[in-house]
């Protein structure tokens, strides 16, 4: 299996120009972190999701790495970063607990797409940002992500799924997966700078799974006659979801199916200026929302430019996927090599070969 290649020069002067405060795209410039930053961002570095009740999560902190690294920030990253390992980095291995509330945490389970993108974020601060120090504990969580967060597809027992936490079901009868956690390009290049293989077998097995049709779900089980709304869940594309295009985008996979069908999802909205945030399994709305940053994920979907990011006033997570949708097309606008894995390509996904 071949490792595919970013512009790593390109994306570090992309980079350079941002720290040295030019907006990337219409809306997502300098100000708008500081709105964000100044909304959800506390002294000790607490990323605040006031859409939960003001409570912390892995998910969080990580999008605030993110965001801070690429708007060159780096007390803020420091900042996130040092509360983070003071609070919820504190299990035994190198993930996180993904929920923080009122002094505690919550619930020591991780969150695999939290810890996927922390550890991008310390990668891409060690090698684009020059912040030096970060690049081992990169390599720590995905060494773990690896050991404690795949499980083998029921269908090709080989090939790698992402479970979306160290406890979630795995057996040779069900695996349940969230779509939306699969960041391919975070997998690939977390991989590469690591030495863990698996992690990018996993990115070109997800991406072929992201390819069907009952993969449009926050919730799925993979079994081994094919993908299954998740026991326990609603059956919905939904809050989770509609990241899928985000992620697609900003790993370069512009043509890639999934995108396509969100942006369908996205148009099953009623009423102008709005889109449709929560689709049934039938693609009918459910929940529509006006909020410019789901807009902005919308935009990625239909393959143009992210409108305004918006204010914090739309809410932490509308406002954090408006400023990600920004960061993701500027990234995303070059064609990435896809992953290759001739192996799974000349299987069939029913366990068949």
């Amino acid at each position: 299996m071949s490792t595919p290649t970013f512009d790593r020069r390109g994306l570090l002067l992309a980079l350079t120009g941002l720290v040295a405060g030019r907006s990337w795209a219409q809306g997502g410039g300098p100000q708008a972190w500081e709105n964000w930053k100044a909304a959800f961002v506390d002294n000790e570095g607490r990323v605040i999701d006031d859409g939960q009740a003001g409570i912390s999560h892995s998910e969080g902190q990580a999008y605030g790495l993110l965001l801070a690294q690429a708007y060159g920030d780096h007390e803020t990253f420091e900042r996130i970063e040092t509360w983070t390992r003071a609070t919820l980095a504190t299990r035994q291995d190198a993930l996180m607990a993904w929920k923080w509330r009122d002094g505690a945490v919550r619930d020591w389970r991780n969150a695999t797409d939290g810890d996927l993108l922390r550890a991008w974020a310390l990668l891409r601060a060690d090698r684009d940002s020059g912040w030096s120090g970060h690049a081992r504990q990169a390599q720590r969580i995905a060494r773990d992500i690896v050991q404690i967060c795949l499980a083998p597809d029921p269908r090709i027992r080989d090939e790698p799924l992402l479970k979306p936490s160290d406890q979630a079901m795995a057996t040779d009868a069900a695996v349940t997966v969230n779509p939306s956690y699969y960041i391919l390009r975070a997998l690939i290049e977390l991989g590469d700078a690591s030495d863990q293989p698996a992690l990018i077998r996993t990115a070109a097995h997800g991406e072929r799974l992201l390819a069907d049709p009952g993969a449009m779900r926050d919730w799925i089980e993979v079994t081994p006659g094919g993908l299954a709304p998740a026991d326990g869940f609603e059956d919905r594309f939904g809050w989770d979801a509609l990241r899928i295009p985000l992620y697609l985008a900003w790993s370069g996979r512009t043509a890639h199916p999934a995108l396509a069908r969100a942006g369908a999802r996205f148009a099953a909205t009623s009423t102008p200026g709005h889109v449709a945030t929560v689709t049934g399994p039938e693609g009918r709305m459910r929940q529509q929302s006006n909020a410019p940053g789901f807009r902005a994920v919308s935009d990625l979907a239909a393959a143009r430019a992210p409108g305004p990011a918006g204010s914090a006033g739309q809410g932490y997570y509308p406002a954090t996927l408006g400023l990600l949708a920004q960061i993701a097309w500027k990234e995303g606008m070059k064609r990435h090599s896809p992953v290759k894995a001739p192996t799974l390509h000349n299987r069939r996904l029913d366990g068949g070969r």
